[in-house]
């Protein structure tokens, strides 16, 4: 029986560049969940009697919303469920699976990278019909639905068994429990060249893969331990949890400390690598080697032709506005397209549908390309060990040769964290009235060349989108970026974005923090972080 439930709006359901993200009390309030789930299907049409993806990374409340999901999908008149076997779905894989089925769209149950269990964090999203998020259009709609919600529908009925893999009913619709590694692994496989990986690994070749008790560890035990033949003991951190034991899923330099220091041990493995919450980040590390998220978007973009996915070459390369330039240079030499977007995977998707490019990065540690709408953690590992199978070389060495050909982009990211937003908004508000007075001055980073708000003109839809982050260009080509993130779940989180470039004949070895420094220097100086959080460092650097 389907009931009609009264409800109320709140007045929090605002979908940020991921969904809705919230902490788990909020969304284990009566109807919380239920409305968000109604409002999306209120601001779709067309989907009766088709298909949707489910699922999520397994995170602390994931089963019992996908319950909730299935018995409003039922009494809303969708015909059919595909359902990742126990809850579980990578969001790239939810995509894939989107895309392969012919699904109308899915609903993916994740807060990414951030903490999971009864006092953290969960999150729903909603993807379209392409596989990759809901653009802005979408998510607006849902957003002013969600004001003006007064009731939902559901079906009384029992749970359904979501770990047995087949097909049963709910109502009028059918529910298919489906493998949730399977046809991602297989995809992995049709793109890259896993015989040379094999081969790689056969001769001696070692890796190191933390999966962060998160979505990856199923998908990275069947394709590197079972499907590459990696050892037994590769994947750490394998099985899922619904708190990720107790850490932070993010794979940077802070929450995968224990990755680092493997690597930067004397018996360090060949290569390290680790993955996010629900699976769309990764983390690249070689032995004494760590590469940084701008540089491996370049690096993989160099060297794609060396793989069977991409053997025929790039249409493009796309990067979020915050993310270093490294590829900007590789797309030079390769003669195609660069496209400097904002930050959210959605204007990647655009691009990605009207073919424009090909690999897409963003300086969060999310990489991807054209096969799914989505980053997607598992492919960029998978592509730089294709990438070390056909040049029988290190990381190490591959860097050092890259920077050699490309100049390096010295690159930092500083988040203060937990900020209250009223001190957030006033410290961007004072930034951007600041910025016709800031050309021409100098600071510790040097003599200020331009500075701006970042609009983007979309090419596919000439779309704008403004207020995408404050940028201070210096004459030297260096620059520093203010950015609000819209990731977080409590208070904000400032995001400073710090880059300076030193062209192929530069000093190429100096660590990072030192060429830095002057930089750092002057965005203290400019945005006065510390007077407006009280905070005099980062709580994260990456």
């Amino acid at each position: 029986m389907i009931k009609t439930v009264p409800t109320v709006p709140f007045d929090d359901q605002k979908p940020g560049t991921s969904g809705l993200r919230k902490k788990v009390r909020v969304f284990q309030q009566p109807h919380y969940a239920e409305n968000f789930i109604q409002s999306v299907f209120d601001s779709l049409e067309g989907y009766a009697g088709k298909t949707l993806v489910l699922g999520g990374d397994g995170r602390f409340l994931n089963r019992d919303v996908i319950q909730i999901a299935l018995k409003m999908a039922a009494a809303n008149g969708f015909g059919r469920v595909l359902v990742g076997q126990g809850g579980i779905l990578s969001t790239p894989a939810a995509s894939h699976l989107i895309r392969s089925s012919g699904a109308f769209g899915g609903l993916l149950l994740s807060a990414s990278h951030n903490p999971g269990g009864p006092d953290e964090d969960f999150g729903i999203k909603y993807n379209v019909s392409n596989g990759g998020p809901a653009p802005e259009k979408v998510t607006d709609a849902i957003h002013a639905r969600t004001l003006a919600i007064a009731s939902y529908k559901i079906l009384d009925a029992e749970d359904v068994d979501i770990d047995t893999p087949g097909t049963s009913q709910l109502g009028d619709m059918t529910i298919e429990i489906v493998d949730p590694v399977a046809g991602y692994a297989d995809l992995m496989e049709s793109l890259f060249d896993f015989g040379a990986i094999r081969a790689l690994i056969a001769d001696g070749f070692t890796l190191s893969f933390d999966a962060m008790s998160a979505v990856t560890g199923p998908y990275a035990v069947e394709i590197f331990e079972n499907r590459l033949g990696a050892s037994k003991d590769t994947v750490r951190n394998a099985i899922p949890l619904p708190d990720f034991g107790r850490h932070h899923p993010d794979p940077n330099l802070v929450h995968a400390k224990e990755l680092y220091d493997r690597m930067m041990a004397p018996d360090a493995p060949d290569f390290g690598a680790a993955s996010d919450g629900d699976g769309d980040r990764n983390l690249i590390i070689g032995r004494h080697c760590y590469v940084t998220p701008s540089d491996s978007l370049a690096v993989l973009a160099a060297n794609a032709h060396l793989t069977p996915g991409y053997a025929l070459g790039l249409k493009g390369i796309a990067r979020s506005m915050p993310t270093s330039g490294a590829a900007d240079r590789v797309a030079e030499k390769l003669g195609i397209p660069l496209y400097e977007t904002p930050t959210g995977w959605k204007f990647f998707g655009n691009l990605l549908d009207a073919g424009m490019t090909t690999i897409c990065g963003e300086e969060s540690a999310g990489t991807g390309s054209d096969h799914v709408r989505e980053k997607d953690g598992i492919w960029a590992v998978l592509l730089w060990l294709n990438i070390l199978a056909a040049r029988r070389q290190g990381v190490a060495q591959i860097m050092a040769e890259h920077w050699t050909t490309y100049g390096r982009n010295y690159y930092a990211r500083h988040d203060y964290e937990a900020i209250a937003k009223d001190k957030a908004d006033a410290l961007m508000e004072a930034l951007r009235a600041k910025l016709s007075t800031l050309p021409g001055a100098s600071n510790s980073g040097g003599t200020v060349k331009s500075a701006d708000d970042f609009a983007y003109a979309d090419p596919t839809d000439q779309s704008i989108s403004r207020n995408q982050g404050v940028r201070i260009l210096f004459e030297d080509g260096s620059r520093v970026v203010f950015r609000l993130s819209g990731t977080g779940t409590e208070g904000a989180t400032l995001r400073v974005y710090i880059e300076r470039y030193v062209a192929s004949d530069g000093d190429l070895g100096m660590a990072a923090a030192d060429a830095l420094a002057p930089l750092v220097r002057a965005a203290q100086e400019v945005a006065d972080i510390s007077g407006f959080t009280g905070m005099e460092k980062p709580g994260v650097i990456t």
